[in-house]
């Protein structure tokens, strides 16, 4: 048997209720849920929280992961993320937006050199939008570290809606560049 099962197998496993193949899904990727449900909630007992029900709802849904929809890391991301907002709003509160010249933070978000090529490209997108302007980079983390709609950015930052579409579009269109230039 292969030592390092790939992910297709251990979440088909997992959903047949392998618990030896949860567990090494566990080991494999629960630092980076928890790298990213803190960067969302900055509280290391919230994120605890958030990365053990992101591993409750992967024990849970393992049957609903598409291969064909994109690889297991960024269906777990995307979990981690939505749970993570979720205990936000449970919480009644709003994270402050990150200071990208936190090393510390950055440190943390560094693409482990044996991860396969999509995981580190996935985490080199942390790096792609701590490059655009701040006022773009704003407007994405509010998006999608906060969940917070074109309306809510614009009355939290005080800009008029009109800036704050204009301004995701061009940190869009950057993000897109940039991403497919190094995809080359």
């Amino acid at each position: 048997m292969d030592s390092h099962p790939d992910d297709l197998s251990l979440i088909q496993r997992v959903a047949h209720g392998d618990q030896q193949a949860f567990l090494a899904l566990y080991d494999r990727y629960a630092s980076r849920v928890h790298a990213l449900t803190l960067h969302i909630l900055n509280d290391p007992m919230l994120a605890e929280e958030a990365t053990q029900d992101t591993f409750l709802k992967l024990w849970s849904r393992a049957r609903l992961f598409l291969a064909e929809r994109g690889s297991l890391i960024v269906w777990l991301l995307t979990i981690a993320r939505r749970t993570a907002l979720d205990r936000l709003r449970m919480e009644g509160r709003r994270p402050l937006l990150s200071d990208s010249n936190d090393p510390d933070t950055l440190w943390s978000m560094i693409p482990d050199g044996s991860q396969s090529s999509d995981e580190a490209r996935w985490q080199s997108l942390y790096f792609i939008v701590h490059d655009l302007p701040e006022e773009q980079r704003q407007v994405i983390e509010l998006a999608y570290y906060q969940g917070m709609s074109q309306s809510e950015i614009s009355e939290e930052l005080g800009w008029p809606l009109g800036t704050v579409k204009t301004r995701m579009r061009a940190a869009m269109e950057s993000l897109r560049r940039t991403w497919l230039k190094d995809e080359r």
